[in-house]
């Protein structure tokens, strides 16, 4: 609905640089930016702009699209023979590293889905995949621990992580630690531990 209207026009340098003003400026003053102050900020027109997407939500969503991997890669450890608590605590050492930085908004997918209010928004159904893709890791982790429940313990995590994201806004201060532990209780209640006696079951398993 509200995608590029031509798919000649992905990767154009016009449409890059609209995509790269609009993550910049809708993590850091929010969905409420206006078209002229986005245009302005990347240098193009207002009539490039439409060209290219119908509309600014189009320009939203397409720039969590695009920034959705990168992100994730961030907070995702590389495949290594970690144990998967080790693992999963990876992304919450990610957290409070983000957390503690001053210019940190919290997610960029908490962030856009909260203002917008608005579950089936082409920004929010991008948002919901992300995070998804964060509790999927989480989940498939949990399996190779052990993890009696893996399912709710990947629902518990994502919801730690986006606690303690909200909570460092709110505060307007690093987490200090609190995401970590946070963690690593649900970790020691799930009885996923970070010796070799936590068994992975298939760890070809992805859910």
């Amino acid at each position: 609905m509200t995608q590029a209207t031509s798919t000649a026009t992905a990767g154009s340098p016009t449409r890059d640089r609209l995509l790269d003003a609009a993550a910049e400026l809708f993590y850091r003053e929010g969905v409420g930016v206006g078209v002229e102050a986005l245009c302005r900020v990347a240098g193009v027109s207002k009539r490039s702009m439409y060209q290219l997407f119908d509309s600014k939500d189009g320009v939203l969503a397409a720039s969590l699209e695009r920034s959705a991997p990168a992100y994730l890669a961030f907070l995702l450890p590389p495949d290594d023979d970690r144990p998967p608590r080790d693992r999963v605590l990876h992304v919450f050492e990610r957290l409070e590293e983000m957390a503690a930085r001053p210019d940190y908004r919290g997610c960029p997918f908490v962030a856009v889905t909260a203002e917008l209010k608005a579950p089936d928004h082409p920004a929010s159904l991008v948002a919901r995949r992300s995070k998804d893709a964060l509790t999927a890791f989480f989940r498939q982790e949990a399996e190779r621990g052990g993890a009696g429940d893996p399912e709710l313990l990947a629902r518990q995590l994502t919801v730690a992580f986006d606690g303690s994201g909200v909570r460092a806004v709110m505060q307007g201060q690093g987490l200090g630690g609190l995401a970590l532990a946070t963690a690593a209780a649900l970790l020691d209640a799930a009885g996923v531990n970070g010796g070799d006696d936590a068994e992975r079951r298939g760890p070809e398993t992805s859910g």
